[in-house]
């Protein structure tokens, strides 16, 4: 999730504070992913559910996209929805999301056949890679046509790239929805805006609050609410009266300390989406001390890294898993001490940090800027080449 170039022409003014923000919601979800399913002796969840609830780092990134999304293209489709504008903004989502998804797609590819080889040079039977299944000739198909996150248990190559799946689906209707925001009466805004709570609160119901749903139909009534939700949020961020009540610290303090107790307690998952909305208009409009922390350069350049850790993590956990596994031998992971998780965790996590860092400087920004100007080149606008990012920040 970022920040598109705008319109040729017209600049697009920058938010500060959100690519903090997504930065520090990618690290918790590795976090989570690390500490908590992958290395269960670290047992967290005995001092705090903080980290035992980084799934819901996911809302956050959907709730943060539908936001980004607003503030870049309300000119562009507040109006209507043509043709050229159309494709002009899904070139820019697909040169934002597919060269790295496809990128760290083919490293998994090549490590399962690299895989495959050697298990054949040590006297094993010839395998390839399956037809149907996890890490199969299906799921590859899924992948390269961003349909993972409709069944990812079945479709995944790298489990973390179903949001991004569903995050290009929400994309695909994002401005024949944005216009229609865009016109409708505030309060229809309004009554739009509790609709969508309203979906998320019978997600909960259905699902006993657990909206660490990632697999199945459930994941479009997680997602694609959140999404609008923070559309609607962003239309809420214009009113006059929002600089007021939230450019101080007081109510970013105040929904923080709410945010990490329910966090920390093991609160209800829909409270700590509700707190998260509130957190995300507090923490834009915020011109004091909170602010400054967050836009310092060490958490700034964490949220321009962010979308490639989230992508590269799962690389990482698959290849500590051969190694673990081929290599070293153990194969239950349960045996490891919580000591040595500790600093397998510590490992991965500053493996993840330099691929992704690795992979943004000389993967995803270079084919970003190289695809926009091609897809721009076959929308018959050359001027759209020379189009830039202009502001950060998924995400997924």
């Amino acid at each position: 999730m970022d920040n598109p170039p705008s319109a040729p022409g017209r600049r697009v003014s920058h938010l500060p504070s959100l690519t903090p923000l997504r930065g520090i919601a990618a690290v918790w979800v590795v976090l989570y992913h690390y500490g908590v399913l992958y290395f269960p002796a670290m047992r967290p969840d005995r001092h705090t559910a903080l980290l035992n609830k980084g799934y819901l780092a996911v809302d956050l990134f959907f709730l943060l996209s539908g936001f980004v999304m607003a503030h870049v293209y309300r000119e562009t489709f507040s109006r209507q929805v043509d043709k050229r504008g159309y494709w002009a903004f899904l070139s820019a989502r697909i040169a934002r999301l597919y060269p790295l998804h496809l990128a760290v797609l083919g490293l998994f590819v090549a490590l399962a056949l690299a895989v495959c080889a050697v298990e054949y040079a040590s006297g094993g039977p010839l395998s390839g890679i399956p037809v149907t299944g996890v890490r199969s000739l299906l799921a590859l198909v899924a992948n390269l046509f961003m349909l993972q996150g409709l069944h990812a248990s079945t479709l995944s190559w790298n489990y973390a790239a179903w949001s991004i799946s569903l995050e290009f689906m929400a994309y695909l209707a994002f401005p024949f929805v944005l216009a229609w925001v865009w016109r409708a009466s505030p309060r229809t805004q309004a009554l739009l805006a509790l609709a969508m709570c309203t979906i998320l609160a019978g997600l909960a119901w259905w699902t006993g609050d657990d909206f660490n749903q990632w697999d199945g139909p459930t994941t479009l009534l997680r997602c694609l609410p959140e999404f609008l939700l923070g559309t609607l949020l962003y239309r809420a961020y214009l009113s006059p009266a929002r600089a007021a009540l939230l450019s101080g610290d007081a109510v970013a303090i105040g929904l923080l300390a709410a945010l990490l107790l329910t966090l920390h307690a093991k609160g209800p998952d829909l409270m700590a989406i509700l707190l998260f909305a509130g957190l995300l208009m507090a923490v834009v409009s915020n011109r004091s001390r909170i602010g400054a922390w967050l836009n310092s350069s060490p958490l700034v350049w964490l949220g321009e890294v962010s979308y490639a850790l989230y992508l590269i993590h799962g690389l990482v956990q698959h290849a500590a898993s051969e190694v673990l596994s081929r290599g070293l031998h153990i194969q239950d992971r349960h045996a490891l001490s919580s000591g040595t998780s500790l600093w397998l965790l510590a490992l991965m996590l500053g493996t993840s940090l330099l691929l992704a860092a690795a992979c943004y400087r000389w993967i995803e920004k270079p084919a970003q800027r190289y695809l926009r100007g091609a897809l721009a080149l076959r929308s018959g606008d050359p001027r759209r080449r020379s189009a830039t990012l202009v502001a950060k920040p998924p995400p997924g």
